[in-house]
């Protein structure tokens, strides 16, 4: 009798993890489905955004961002009269930051490259899950800000934990929740997707906010204009060498001529 009771127990646990297993799976359907279906989304290739990033404090800035396969990106953002760059060529991560005083590209560090490859992710992290290494599974129905949405737990290849938040009527991801470095200090960030526009097939958030659990407000991004496939040379991406500095006079020798200076990125 305990060797049945056992069995039906085991038979029992493991439909259930297929049901929550499909039931997941459903849902990432759907969401496929809802923002233009797969090969709408696989056939983008490269997107272009421009828009502003609000910072609090009345602080407003243009922005511009450059995604293309297989993972780039290329953002800047222009403050002060002086623009900073953040870029990822599928491999490494660097950033120019003048109003910073760091006017020479210089490489990222392991916690920012990690979120850079996040958001070079053209497809996002729900499309070719299990191809990419990741684990998702179904957490129940929670409020996000009065829209009832299904909970997904993704568990990246890395070991990153981020739940994704899907809207239980229009099927679109309305929000991402998870634990990121900044500084040194791990901190529970979210991101909430609003305003969706359909662009060449495509259905796109034109509004993100990012902000720690629990503040009243945050970093806000406006899209005002998304363009699909744009053509961007590989060059976009890669971090380019450091600017060479004036080389010193020495008494008596001969002084050969200064190598041309890369661009400012």
């Amino acid at each position: 009798m305990i060797r049945k009771t056992f069995a039906w127990l085991l038979v029992a646990g493991l439909a259930g993890a297929a049901v929550q297993a499909q039931t997941a799976d459903e849902i990432i359907a759907k969401n496929i489905e809802a923002r233009g279906g797969k090969d709408k989304i696989k056939s983008v290739q490269s997107i272009r955004m421009t828009g502003k990033i609000a910072m609090g404090q009345g602080m407003e800035a243009p922005i511009s961002m450059e995604v293309a396969r297989p993972n780039k990106l290329r953002m800047e953002f222009t403050m002060q009269g002086m623009t900073g760059v953040q870029a990822y060529d599928g491999k490494t991560g660097w950033s120019v930051m003048p109003f910073m005083g760091k006017t020479d590209p210089e490489t990222m560090s392991a916690d920012e490259i990690k979120q850079t490859e996040d958001q070079a992710d053209l497809d996002g992290v729900l499309v070719d899950y299990k191809e990419k290494g990741h684990q998702v599974e179904y957490a129940g129905k929670e409020d996000v800000e009065g829209t009832p949405a299904h909970k997904l737990k993704v568990t990246k290849k890395n070991g990153d934990v981020v739940n994704v938040y899907i809207d239980a009527e229009s099927y679109m991801d309305i929000k991402e929740a998870g634990k990121i470095n900044i500084r040194g200090q791990e901190i529970e960030n979210e991101v909430t997707f609003s305003d969706f526009k359909p662009v060449e097939g495509v259905i796109f958030p034109f509004s993100l906010e990012q902000k720690p659990k629990g503040a009243p407000a945050g970093t806000v991004i406006t899209i005002s204009k998304i363009e699909v496939n744009p053509t961007l040379d590989a060059s976009r991406f890669a971090m380019p060498a450091a600017a060479a500095k004036p080389a010193m006079e020495k008494p008596m020798e001969k002084k050969e001529p200064a190598p041309p200076k890369p661009p400012r990125w």
